[in-house]
């Protein structure tokens, strides 16, 4: 890249011109050449979370299905956030989450009783010993959610939206009060929050009891609760999209289990 300028002793305005283009041009050529290097570096976080050493054997074999590495790009989580994972199952996400948002960010995996008997040892080794530093445990049932205003950059709820609508009492899961769990949900955010949901697929038009009868829920009902407790939809994606998935199937059936066709929605918490 050159530019050639002649210059006599009166023309000084043509100097500042030459020398003001050629400022420019090398502005964008650095701009041009900073920016597959920026795009790469933010990609890599993603990747090397999922490629973290401590990661399980057990977890990773659920990776080619779940993608996470995609999910957590698309839904925005960036080191330094402060993440709840709520109802984290065995804590597949905390983990992830953890080596994402680093030492300056924070995670909260929240489980309840239901939840823990369901999973057996999984969570309770993979917080073992502080082997998550940056991961705080939250226990508390359903309808018991006290969050603090104001605290967290995104919410990530996996697979567990549908749960919203699952009634369940002699299994230790209460009906949940879902409008009041939205509310403390959306209150605990900061303006600007996200929160993430991927869940299974219903049939379009399906009622909101699939949630505890095939543990399925229509999206659209996701959107409609969502909107109602004041997020937006910012963004879908049809990354986890698996037509040959058969919705008439509890999703623990072994034909569908851990190959369900699933939505990734993003929400934003806008004031």
């Amino acid at each position: 890249m050159a530019l050639f300028c002649e210059l006599g002793d009166n023309n000084m305005k043509f100097s500042r011109f030459c020398a003001s283009a050629l400022l420019a041009l090398i502005v964008a050529g650095c701009q041009q050449e900073s920016t597959p290097a920026a795009a790469e570096s933010s990609v890599d976080i993603y990747a090397a979370a999922a490629d973290h050493p401590a990661r399980s054997d057990a977890d990773r074999t659920r990776d080619p299905d779940r993608q996470p590495a995609a999910v957590l790009e698309f839904l925005g989580v960036m080191p330094g956030m402060a993440v709840l994972d709520l109802f984290s199952g065995g804590g597949y996400y905390s983990e992830l989450v953890s080596y994402v948002v680093g030492d300056g960010g924070s995670v909260t995996s929240h489980s309840n009783e239901a939840y823990i008997s369901f999973v057996g040892d999984e969570f309770s080794n993979r917080h073992a010993d502080g082997r998550l530093p940056n991961v705080t445990v939250l226990m508390a049932e359903n309808n018991e959610l006290d969050l603090e205003a104001d605290s967290f950059d995104a919410v990530l709820m996996m697979l567990t939206f549908h749960d919203l609508f699952y009634v369940a009492p002699q299994q230790g899961w209460p009906k949940i009060d879902s409008e009041r769990l939205l509310a403390e949900i959306y209150e605990s955010l900061r303006p600007g929050g996200v929160v993430g949901i991927v869940d299974h697929y219903a049939e379009a038009g399906a009622p909101k009891d699939t949630g505890g009868t095939v543990h399925r829920i229509d999206p659209s009902i996701v959107i409609a609760e969502m909107e109602a407790a004041g997020f937006e939809l910012a963004a879908k994606s049809d990354m986890l999209r698996n037509m040959d998935d058969d919705y008439s199937k509890v999703v623990f059936d072994p034909a569908v289990r851990g190959k369900t066709d699933r939505f990734v929605l993003k929400f934003e918490k806008r004031e």
